[in-house]
């Protein structure tokens, strides 16, 4: 293990069905196998890196998540290329799914980030980037 690299992220959601059905896709498009599964989560992993959902208790779910508040803005994956960028952007408008800053799109970070930015169920907001 390299010291500082991320060990995993640990995200409670409100529909823990819903939640697994998005990142399931998705996780699997960028390498990620399932991890771990229990009642109440369940994991993706890629190399020594996973991604953990809970769902959050009824009682904890009467303030929505917003990722303008204090905490997790947005999360961030590599792709392969920009084709996979253009092949991912494809595959989130056929799932129905908005792609923000479309205006803006692959271009939204700047001209040399080659992106697409969309949300999850939660509206946590997505990265997609080439290198």
């Amino acid at each position: 293990m390299s010291k500082g690299l991320l060990h995993h992220i640990e995200l409670y959601v409100s529909d823990l069905k819903r939640t697994s059905e998005f990142w399931g896709w998705l996780l699997h498009e960028l390498g990620y196998h399932v991890f771990q599964k229990w009642d109440g989560g369940q994991s993706f992993k890629l190399g020594d890196t996973y991604i953990v959902f809970v769902q959050t208790k009824d009682s904890f779910l009467d303030v929505p998540y917003h990722r303008c508040r204090v905490g997790l803005n947005h999360l961030a994956f590599h792709a392969n290329s920009r084709q996979h960028v253009d092949e991912l952007t494809r595959r989130v408008k056929d799932k129905g799914l908005t792609i923000l800053y479309e205006d803006k799109h692959p271009f939204a970070g700047g001209e040399s980030h080659y992106a697409v930015y969309f949300e999850d169920p939660d509206r946590i907001k997505i990265e997609i980037v080439a290198p």
